[in-house]
């Protein structure tokens, strides 16, 4: 783990998934983390089960662990106790906060001067939309994502996991890293006002671009891809498995190896999107008479992969190596993904 932000003090008065994932990413970086929770206690303490048992018998939900790895974890009543919130504030040099906007300022008054804050919302501090909740879901509907998630024929789905507070709290990390590195250079406190709504929107990039350009809005493809092809899930004998071409050169091999024979209009990509249905057809035919570990065999070199569970791909001897799961406090969890090699 890397001690990258050693002194560098965090309070931390976010709750559900955004805030703390940022907070969390910052103390997996260092940072000495102290989270605020209310006298009940973060919101998704109670998002379970499952729930996992600690070293002191406590029972936590598998949700609150995904977000607050590293942190000391204090309870109080902020509208009570707001000499000692603005102790803590004067303590810290960063702040993350996910209230209403302008709540943080109704109870404390003005922002501290020499404090970075990141405020993260559902739709930011001005706009028609900025005292609107900001929960995943609903910013997956409004966003457009929903719309393009989700097979041909099906309905609109989200996606599995929280994508749009995940996206957030690494666009919070990376602005606050760049305004403790402003902090630094210059003496500049930044206040970052950072919204859910925001990182949807910038997230949906060669999809929003898509629009942009062609002026016409993308549908829901399944697991295909609106710019490559072959890029999907097909169909093998013992489950699904993927294959993502993604240059001519690449095709050239696939064909070679899978027998399939190219025709002279399928040798670029743009030739493979006007043909796309007869060319996926071919691949699933030849898929479907082979297992997924005969497949990774034969098709060495190319991106290809089987669809694992989560259990399978925890289990995946490259998580084994790189030792994504971590154990504390008698509870495993995720590790962080952050690596750091010093030059020698």
């Amino acid at each position: 783990m890397s001690g990258i932000l050693n002194g560098i003090n965090v309070l931390d008065l976010s709750r559900i998934l955004a805030g703390p994932y940022t907070a969390q990413m910052l103390s997996d970086l260092g940072a000495n983390v102290t989270k605020i929770e209310a006298p009940w206690g973060d919101d998704t303490r109670g998002w379970g089960p499952p729930f996992a048992t600690n070293f002191d018998g406590e029972r936590v939900a598998a949700y609150f662990l995904s977000c607050n790895r590293g942190k000391t974890i204090l309870q109080m009543n902020l509208k009570e106790e707001k000499e000692r919130l603005m102790e803590l504030i004067e303590w810290a040099d960063v702040v993350i906060e996910n209230f209403k906007p302008g709540t943080l300022e109704r109870l404390i008054g003005p922002l501290p001067k020499d404090t970075i804050v990141c405020s993260i919302s559902g739709y930011g501090a001005t706009g028609p939309r900025r005292d609107e909740p900001g929960y995943d879901l609903a910013l997956q509907a409004r966003s457009g994502i929903m719309s393009i998630t989700g097979e041909a024929d099906g309905e609109p789905v989200k996606v599995g996991v929280a994508w749009i507070d995940i996206i957030t709290g690494l666009y919070a990390g990376n602005a606050i890293l760049a305004a403790l590195l402003d902090k630094e250079r210059t003496g500049t406190i930044q206040h970052i006002d950072l919204s859910l709504w925001d990182c949807a929107i910038a997230s949906l990039a060669n999809q929003a671009q898509n629009v942009l350009a062609s002026g016409i809005d993308p549908s829901r493809m399944g697991s295909a891809h609106p710019n490559l092809v072959p890029y999907r899930a097909f169909e093998a004998k013992d489950g699904w498995f993927v294959v993502a071409v993604g240059s001519d050169a690449q095709w050239d091999n696939f064909c070679s190896v899978s027998g399939i024979p190219s025709q002279e209009e399928w040798a670029t990509n743009a030739g493979r999107i006007k043909h796309r249905e007869t060319i996926e057809s071919k691949i699933q035919s030849w898929i479907q008479h082979l297992n997924r570990t005969e497949l990774e065999e034969v098709l060495q070199g190319i991106p290809c992969a089987p669809i694992n569970t989560v259990s399978e791909a925890l289990a995946d001897a490259q998580s084994v190596a790189r030792e994504v799961l971590l154990k504390e406090d008698g509870v495993t969890t995720l590790a962080s993904p952050l690596r750091f090699i010093q030059s020698q």
